[in-house]
């Protein structure tokens, strides 16, 4: 049976390991390979470097890359469906008697390709097709060792187990509070207990960078591989009737995550503004300050990335009367290290070292590398642009894959790590469901604590007054 390796051994440092066990078949299909590494070919002759046979099995880097990339030609069941007739075909499984011996060599090959794809990719599993075609195949085999019955039971089994778990997770997932609350801006000048702020529920920002690392890990565990081919979804050129997934883009975990990323940005805005007292603004901003550097000892670069984008949101910076009173060398530290400049080159690099200390990692707390998630998006949207799915002869740009694979592949071994903090769950919960205010409600909250300073705003403070507030 084959080794099942981590996702971060499937790729070497020039992005794929070069040690595809290819045979002449392979070759006169259509397999096109440059320094002993796949570049090109027909679908169909990916489709069948995919299928194992009695004395042949794909790497496990093919597989994952392929799975993940071919659904930007064919959907899931049609794959698997052709996956299960070239079997059929090649193995003569329609035959009235069965040759015993070739089947015990080609079954646990089947049931390993099987297992992996469900594995990796266990949403595309929810689809009853998925599951007819899985089953059919594994009914085929069954009467040569009886085994096979046991392991298609055991894969099943797994599989259904991971599905309800991902499902009972994301419906555990406290949904983000859409309340606007603006109008608690009329309250700036009444008694706190009206509104609770964050430092009433966590005043340890060691402790709060801990359950914001809680929350990220927890919703990036739903995120599937394929989502980020999903999520740039266009028509393929040779198939001009549709689109794969045109009924929908699966992207709904990924889009949960972004839409969390900008909670947490307007979060902490909000409780920045909020406080009436110049002191308890700068005693949240300092706070908030130590929370983010807490995350970026932790490896926590998303939440680190959303307090900063937060505290840089216009509403709070131009409270000049405010950030006096803060100590910001700790902030400028921190805004340096995720400076844009150069393609985030100082972030980069400090990503580079977390992952570093992740691959040598002697603890969870160690391995925890959490990216910030809408460069990794803008890194995987500019690969798909920039270079075609398709080469002019038709064939499909595997070259292409391999590097989105191989980011994809990082990005699965970093969401598995189990967190080692213990969970608050009043944080948790408070975390997604204080209220927060909307732009203009921080503008307006942002002007109630340091006055405008020009015509402009003076004219925006009115017209906020009376639409938010409905006074003049």
């Amino acid at each position: 049976m084959p080794q099942t390796l981590s996702s971060t051994s499937m790729f070497t440092q020039c992005g794929f390991s070069p040690h595809l066990h290819t045979s002449k078949e392979d070759e006169q299909g259509g397999l096109i390979f440059q320094d002993g590494n796949l570049t090109s070919a027909s679908l169909d002759a990916l489709i069948q470097h995919l299928i194992p046979t009695t004395d042949y099995y794909p790497e496990k880097a093919y597989i994952f890359t392929f799975l993940l990339s071919s659904r930007l030609f064919i959907e899931p069941h049609e794959l698997l469906s052709r996956v299960c007739h070239k079997c059929i075909e090649q193995q003569r499984l329609d035959d009235p008697v069965l040759d015993k011996a070739r089947i015990r060599k080609f079954g646990p090959k089947i049931l390993q390709l099987l297992t992996e794809w469900t594995e990796t990719f266990p949403y595309d599993f929810q689809e009853e097709r998925m599951i007819g075609h899985l089953k059919d195949m594994i009914h085929r085999i069954a009467p040569c060792d009886e085994a096979y019955w046991k392991k298609m039971n055991q894969l099943l089994q797994t599989l259904n187990q991971k599905l309800a778990t991902l499902s009972h997770g994301q419906e555990g997932i406290v949904k983000i509070s859409a309340a606007v609350s603006d109008k608690l801006v009329a309250f700036k000048s009444k008694p706190p207990s009206i509104q609770r702020e964050i430092l009433s529920v966590c005043s340890d920002p060691y402790t709060l960078a801990q359950q914001l690392t809680h929350v990220e890990l927890e919703r990036l565990s739903h995120i599937g591989p394929e989502e980020f081919v999903q999520a740039f979804v266009h028509k393929d050129p040779l198939d001009g009737t549709k689109t794969c997934f045109s009924e929908q883009k699966k992207t709904s975990n990924l889009e949960a995550y972004v839409k969390w990323f900008n909670r947490l940005c307007y979060l902490v805005a909000t409780e920045i503004c909020m406080p009436a007292k110049k002191k308890q603004r700068a005693q949240v901003i300092e706070f908030f300050i130590d929370v983010a550097r807490e995350c970026f000892n932790i490896g926590n670069f998303n939440s680190l990335m959303a307090i900063i984008s937060g505290m840089n949101m216009s509403p709070v910076s131009r409270l000049k009367k405010t950030w006096s009173k803060v100590k910001t060398a700790k902030f400028f530290i921190l805004e340096h290290q995720m400076d844009p400049t150069g393609n985030f080159y100082n972030y980069r690099t400090a990503l580079r070292g977390a992952a570093h200390r992740s691959l040598t990692a002697h603890s969870n707390r160690e391995k925890i590398v959490i990216p910030f998630f809408s460069l990794l998006i803008k890194d995987i949207y500019f690969l798909n642009e920039g270079c075609a799915n398709r080469l002019p002869n038709g064939h499909v740009n595997f070259e292409k894959f391999l590097e989105l694979a191989k980011q994809v592949g990082e990005f699965i071994t970093w969401k598995q790590v189990e967190c080692p903090f213990e969970q608050d769950p009043n944080i948790i919960h408070y975390l997604h469901t204080a209220p927060i205010f909307t732009e203009d409600g921080l503008y307006l909250a942002s002007y109630e604590s340091e006055s405008p300073e020009n015509q402009t705003e003076k004219d925006r403070w009115k017209s906020l007054r009376s639409t938010i507030l409905g006074k003049t």
